[in-house]
């Protein structure tokens, strides 16, 4: 049989399931514990007479095999089981991220993808143009802990951490941009409340002259990424408390905070 075929032949059986939901939840189900029909008509609403159409088909395929009054899930049926687990999770995180995909630093985000699954994501609307940095200004007022590393400290997070940190709820450590710096050096108002902050006792930034491509605050166990578009218009945002995005984001922090230098209080005049 040539490699066509082959081809065609998984093509059909991955037909096969996906016409069918039903199939798709008896399989997943008999994959994670051995099951009678009453305990699959329970589970997935399917009627006794479609139940015994799927579980003739599954045994025709080796996929599932009787034992007694209950059915288990074969070696080669649970393989088929997980696989399709992991193809449908794939396919609902690029569902969720197929609109902000243009605007995710991949390049600068080693991480499967998968971890942001059960990512919240927020977009602007008409009503809530702002609404991606309310998000984060709202995880912002309840953590304990801020750490970040961003191109860019908008004036309203700025607000909000300076208020935080000099009341005593609140610790921040941060590394910014040189860009980032000069744009609050330039303007008064910011530039007073940045050396608020810097002279605060539970403050630490450093500035980094070569740039950051990201825009993420890791507020407590959550890890929030602002989007921007390349002409710098935030598109959304992204946060989530997923372990392995939290271990990313922490040693990225880390990575460019050993790679930046303490900004003191002379760099902040005019």
């Amino acid at each position: 049989m040539d490699r066509s075929t082959d081809m065609d032949s998984v093509l059909e059986e991955v037909e096969f399931l996906a016409r069918s939901e039903n199939r798709v939840e008896v399989l997943t189900a008999l994959a994670d514990s051995r099951r009678t029909r009453r305990d699959l008509e329970a589970e997935t609403d399917a009627s006794q007479a479609t139940l015994g159409r799927i579980l003739g088909d599954f045994q025709e395929r080796s996929w599932v095999r009787k034992d007694g009054s209950e059915y288990v899930a074969t070696a080669t049926g649970t393989l088929v089981a997980r696989g399709l687990t992991d193809l449908l999770e794939i396919l609902e995180t690029e569902c969720e991220l197929r609109g902000l995909v243009r605007y995710l630093p991949t390049h600068a985000m080693d991480f499967d993808l998968r971890h942001l699954a059960d990512a919240t994501i927020t977009t602007p609307t008409q009503t809530r143009p702002n609404a991606p940095v309310r998000r984060l200004l709202d995880l912002v007022e309840t953590a304990d802990e801020v750490r970040a590393f961003s191109h860019a400290f908008n004036e309203q997070n700025l607000t909000v951490i300076e208020r935080r940190v000099t009341a005593g709820e609140l610790s921040f450590s941060g590394v910014l941009s040189r860009n980032a710096i000069e744009a609050l050096a330039d303007d008064p108002e910011l530039n007073d409340r940045l050396r608020s902050l810097l002279a605060a006792e539970d403050t630490e930034i450093h500035v980094r002259e070569e740039g950051i491509p990201l825009a993420v605050t890791i507020a407590d166990d959550t890890v929030h990424m602002l989007l921007r578009d390349e002409t710098g218009v935030l598109r959304a945002s992204i946060d989530t408390d997923d372990e392995a995005v939290r271990s990313w984001a922490t040693d990225t922090f880390d990575h460019y905070w050993r790679t930046a230098t303490s900004l003191a209080d002379d760099d902040l005049q005019v």
